[in-house]
């Protein structure tokens, strides 16, 4: 029932900037966290930003000051926009949400199909 949608992928030069979105849907009581990952080839899945509750609570060392993320007020949608990227960070990208759907059932994690973002001149 519930999916998780990413778009805003694509080839950029360093430098540049991209913005990645993510919307859930489907049977959907309560989000309690969204995050996004990314992994390059040949390295691990890494965990990029958290937000929980509506609040920024984690940003991998890599990304701080360059990258940043935001949900939608009706916290459904939680974005990452991405400032001043580097060629490392070239990866799949993907998005991540712990959620309820319904009030009865334990919260667990989603995951979206990942969207690519290149880095290169």
């Amino acid at each position: 029932q519930v999916q998780l949608v990413e778009s805003g992928g694509g080839l950029v030069q360093p430098g540049g900037s991209l913005r990645l979105s993510c919307v859930a849907s489907g049977t959907i009581f309560r989000i309690n966290a969204m995050r996004w990952y990314r992994q390059a080839p040949g390295k691990e899945r890494e965990l990029v930003a958290h937000s929980s509750s509506g609040t920024i609570t984690n940003y991998a060392d890599s990304v701080k000051g360059r990258f940043t993320i935001f949900r939608e007020n009706a916290e459904n949608t939680v974005f990452l926009q991405m400032n001043s990227l580097k060629p490392e960070d070239t990866a799949v990208y993907y998005c991540n949400a712990d959620l309820q759907t319904h009030l009865r059932v334990a919260p667990r994690g989603y995951w979206g199909q990942g969207t690519q973002v290149t880095v290169s001149s």
